[in-house]
Parts: C-alpha cells; sequence; structure tokens
C-alpha cells in the first residue's frame, strides 16, 4: 500500500510546488511544527514564520515561509503562502537583507505584540539557517 500523498504550495506569483510523492511534511504552524503523513485528519492551520520539510521519494526539500494557511484533506496538502523561499537558493546575501529587514522590524517601539512575536520568529529562524 502507498504512504505518499499530494503536495501543492502557491504563492501569488505562481504555483510554486507541486508533488505527488510526498512521505511527510513538517510545517511550522502556530500550534507548533506538525507533521502530517498520508490519512491524517482534515485539517486547516495558520503558519507562522519557519521552515516547511518536504520529505518524498526522491529526497528532502526545505522551504522558508514567512506566513501561509495550510489545508490538508483527501490526502491532498495545500499550502498558500505570500513569501517562500527553498532553502538551497538563500544564499548569504539574501539571507542577511531579510534578517536586516526582520531585526529592524522587531526593534520599533511602536510594534503591538503580534507582530513582535513574528517578527522575532522570523530572526529565530533566519539566524539558524546554515
Amino acid at each position: 500500500m502507498s504512504e505518499e500523498f499530494k503536495i501543492e504550495i502557491v504563492n501569488p506569483e505562481k504555483s510554486f510546488l507541486v508533488k505527488e510523492d510526498v512521505i511527510e511534511v513538517v510545517v511550522p504552524a502556530f500550534e507548533g511544527e506538525m507533521g502530517i503523513l498520508k490519512d491524517h485528519i482534515s485539517i486547516i492551520s495558520f503558519l507562522k514564520p519557519g521552515i516547511i520539510k518536504v520529505f518524498s521519494k526522491s529526497g528532502e526539500e526545505n522551504y522558508y515561509v514567512e506566513d501561509g494557511i495550510i489545508e490538508f484533506k483527501n490526502n491532498n496538502l495545500s499550502i498558500l503562502t505570500s513569501t517562500i523561499i527553498s532553502v538551497t537558493d538563500l544564499d548569504k546575501s539574501k539571507q542577511g537583507d531579510l534578517l536586516k529587514k526582520a531585526e529592524a522590524e522587531a526593534s520599533k517601539s511602536e510594534i503591538s505584540d503580534q507582530a513582535k512575536y513574528l517578527a522575532d520568529q522570523k530572526v529565530e529562524v533566519l539566524r539558524s539557517i546554515n
């Protein structure tokens, strides 16, 4: 019996990724990191800044996201996000630019608790990427 399911990641510009041989996906949900396997219960959740890990027959792929919504239903995982970058495409310069922007956002004096939390998450994740 196959243990695979389908994933589709969409950003405003295009359909970013479509794979049908996915074994597991780990997403940075607000509730915490969530692992999704075939036949997971139906779920809708929001993403916080973090790394989406996609495990498939062809290997592991990691993507940096800042926000988004996931829906898993009938062994189809849909991820809608405004910002997604493959970690392998994230060079030191781009990572540094994103980090500076997130640090500036986090250090604003007039910032809501939620915005501060999200900015701090971006800073933490960007610093953790090698």
